[in-house]
């Protein structure tokens, strides 16, 4: 879907960034190392170096280091490139071998986007993003659907609540159109703490619902994001093996909603948004900047996600 951005979904943009009263919005996490982390990413351990210096000069220099093993690209604030994601013929079992039917976005097979374990994605990787900058559409969930406070795990934003949320914010009419990136906020964002005590943010979450991710890739949008961990909905105990899927989940797809948007529709995941200064200004229209890193053959990228549109307080916040 992002193939579709180029001139008009810039000239989109311009209306927001030329309003005298506009408000750039940073819609990312400051990232560290006791920052929530995620249980399928490793461990974030960026480490400083002592301050250095170079001989015969009088230049000092600081930089640091990142361990083995760490996942910076999957971790904070991030985005999922399109071949983060791959669906197999059959369940596999959890024995070894892995699967090796593995398909991706486009019908591609494994062969063509990760041929060996160490392999990085020769298609489909987090380069192949281009520049998102277009119009978003911030809807919340967090006043219809939680009812005014954030919503708890396992809840569920379907494509009926989007609809709502479109009528009660004053966009019914504009909707949501090809090209546009949506970003949801539920409030689970007001759990991300750092440092992380209760390590009870990357445990549960809620999320889409599969005939929201049907839906909103039927819209032809470039990217979801949520100020949630996984854009799918996680019932506490699912992580663990103790409780099932959300309802609506298909059988054999836990996240269904990454399946159908990555490997079906072409659309960009973006998780762990900070989306609660925007929501407070009641900003349901901007201009959003998403910038990956050109990592060669990454499967995610961390970014920094920013929106610029006007404050209610202005009056002509949340106008299509």
């Amino acid at each position: 879907m992002a193939a579709q951005l180029g001139p008009k979904s810039w000239a989109s943009c311009a209306r927001f960034l030329s309003q005298p009263q506009a408000k750039a919005y940073e819609l990312s996490q400051l990232r560290s190392p006791t920052m929530p982390l995620s249980p399928f990413a490793g461990p974030y351990q960026m480490r400083p170096k002592p301050t250095s210096a170079i001989p015969g000069t009088t230049h000092g220099f600081n930089s640091e280091t990142f361990n083995e093993n760490a996942e910076p690209g999957q971790q904070g604030t991030q985005i999922d490139a399109l071949g983060h994601f791959a669906v197999a013929k059959q369940a596999w079992d959890g024995k070894p071998p892995l699967p090796t039917e593995f398909v991706y976005y486009g019908g591609l097979p494994q062969s063509e986007v990760k041929p060996t374990p160490d392999s990085p994605l020769l298609k489909l990787g987090i380069e192949k993003i281009p520049p998102l900058i277009t119009s978003a559409v911030l809807l919340d969930a967090r006043a219809l659907v939680g009812g005014g406070t954030a919503m708890s795990a396992g809840m569920l934003v379907t494509a009926k609540d989007i609809q709502a949320m479109l009528k009660a914010q004053g966009l019914e009419k504009r909707g949501i159109r090809a090209g546009d990136i949506v970003y949801v906020h539920t409030g689970w964002g007001e759990r991300w703490q750092d440092p992380d005590k209760d390590k009870t943010y990357y445990a549960m979450a809620p999320g889409l619902s599969y005939d929201a991710a049907r839906y909103l890739a039927g819209r032809k949008i470039v990217a979801i994001g949520l100020d949630a961990p996984f854009i799918d909905t996680v019932p506490e105990g699912m992580l663990a093996g103790k409780a099932p899927p959300a309802a609506g989940t298909p059988p054999g797809l836990p996240f269904a909603v990454h399946h159908h948007l990555l490997t079906q529709a072409g659309v960009h995941l973006i998780e762990n948004a900070k989306l609660d200064e925007m929501t407070r200004d009641k900003v349901w229209l901007s201009c959003t900047i998403v910038l990956p890193l050109r990592e060669k053959g990454a499967a995610g990228s961390a970014i920094r996600p920013v929106a610029i549109g006007n404050p209610v307080t202005t009056g002509v916040a949340g106008k299509p």
